[in-house]
């Protein structure tokens, strides 16, 4: 049975929506970049405005912790439902993808409103998402004085350079991340009518590819056409890895048979992915071949050349190079490793060197682990019920193409544990690119759906107790 008082929190929650909207834009005003160390300050002032802001609310043991090296966490919570009640952590991450070299239709920190978008970095990912979980926490507190249940939250500050240090914090604070449920925010809904629950997630493995040929640079008249060419070594040795679409052909893997039948209802369709990845006028999506285009986004590997040292104009000159390098981008499918992967890379490239050249190959930066999840058991069910009252649709099972290196770590740590992944992004975010944005009717479903979270949770409190 629904809390008595329920109708009226969510009332109050939509009163105070312009306000809360408001919070978020403030928020969103400091450049909290983890990834540049000039921004590390950013990161630490915003830290402080979130411990201070959860302190004002109500919570309890509100901090700002951070370890030797690292860049800070916060966390806070209020216990006062007791030990009957279960405990719910609210993940999320406060820093920010960086904004260099990107041309944005308005400021990148500094909010502005188009239509019914909220358009900043961070808007979506992840400010937005952990925000409508305060306005949710806010109204409980506001109405009634309390929550159905014991809440803990963590905000990271380093989920954009993969979480290095976050279990570290894990080991260093166990108690803050003791909990029988754990709410994490930084997914994605398939669109803006369809609230998603992700169940899986690409993993990620970052090489270096260099072909070598030469001691020096040479003229290119003198001796091109008996010498090596580095450069279409290089184009040639990637072009391996693909097939005729440009899809990624190495280490494909088999996909359930019953998942593949599903993934056609998904609402991932040719429509969406046009216009969510802004595919210009004239070029289409890759054509399916036979595959749904979930399964090829989701569930099988891909491959992006991220950086290369191919000459670019302002280094034109006539001549054969040394060597030629670039630094490919591996999305792995869930469950494929990182080692798997390296070792069908080197078993193309490393053999038959196009005109002889010297390849090498090495891992470059992190990787990541992917992550696939079967959601079953109360705390979904509940979930199900919250999202289908907020939404007016249930959640869908959907996955995400990209590498959260963090729900892998939680996975391991804590996959005994009902592991519930929402957002508020959806397929015209643009999160990592320039113009990323918010849709604010989805910000408004979310903090209705997590109003109706705890409050479905708490109904289900001795399954979920340990």
């Amino acid at each position: 049975m629904a809390h008595p008082q329920i109708d009226d929190v969510i009332e109050h929650a939509m009163e105070r929506f312009e306000a809360t909207v408001a919070q978020l834009c403030g928020y969103l005003e400091i450049p909290a970049i983890s990834c540049e160390a000039e921004h590390a300050d950013d990161v630490r002032a915003l830290a402080a405005k979130i411990r201070d802001d959860l302190e004002g609310l109500g919570m309890a043991s509100c901090q700002v912790l951070e370890l030797e090296g690292t860049l800070p966490i916060v966390t806070a919570e209020w216990m006062g439902a007791g030990p009957e009640a279960p405990t719910v952590l609210v993940y999320g991450h406060l820093d920010l993808q960086p904004v260099k070299g990107e041309v944005w239709r308005t400021p990148p920190h500094q909010a502005t409103r188009v239509g019914d978008r909220l358009y900043a970095r961070g808007s979506a990912d992840d400010m937005g998402g952990w925000v409508s979980h305060i306005a949710a926490m806010e109204a409980w507190l506001a109405v009634t004085g309390t929550f159905p249940v014991n809440i803990k939250v963590v905000i990271e500050g380093e989920e954009e350079i993969g979480s290095p240090n976050l279990e570290r914090y894990m080991d260093e604070f166990p108690s803050q991340f003791d909990a029988d449920v754990m709410v994490l925010t930084d997914c994605e809904n398939p669109s803006v009518d369809i609230p998603g629950l992700t169940v899986s997630l690409r993993g990620l493995l970052e090489v270096e590819l260099t072909v070598s040929a030469l001691a020096a640079d040479v003229h290119s008249g003198l001796w091109g056409g008996m010498v090596p060419d580095v450069s279409i070594a290089l184009i040639k040795l990637i072009d391996r890895l693909t097939d005729d679409d440009g899809r990624m052909a190495v280490g494909r893997v088999q996909v359930p048979e019953e998942w593949s039948a599903a993934a056609w209802d998904t609402p991932i369709t040719v429509d969406v992915i046009e216009k969510g990845a802004h595919i210009i006028d004239g070029v289409h999506a890759l054509p399916d071949r036979g595959t749904p285009p979930a399964e090829w986004m989701w569930r099988q590997p891909s491959l992006t050349v991220v950086a290369t040292t191919l000459p670019t104009p302002e280094f034109k000159k006539n001549a054969l190079r040394q060597k030629a390098s670039a630094v490919l981008s591996v999305r792995l499918a869930p469950g494929q490793t990182g080692a798997e992967m390296f070792a069908e890379l080197e078993s193309v490239l490393l053999k038959d060197a196009p005109g002889g050249v010297k390849v090498a190959l090495e891992q470059n930066g992190w990787a990541s682990e992917g992550w696939l999840y079967e959601p079953k058991g109360p705390a979904f069910e509940a979930a199900d019920r919250a999202y289908e009252k907020a939404w007016g649709a249930p959640l869908a099972r959907v996955g995400v193409g990209g590498s959260i290196p963090f729900v892998a770590l939680f996975g391991r740590r804590f996959g005994d544990l009902p592991l519930i992944l929402n957002g508020v992004m959806d397929p015209e975010t643009t999160a990592h690119g320039p113009n990323e944005s918010m849709h604010l009717g989805i910000f408004k479903k979310a903090i209705k759906a997590n109003i109706h979270l705890v409050d479905e949770l708490s109904e289900i409190a001795e399954s979920l107790i340990r």
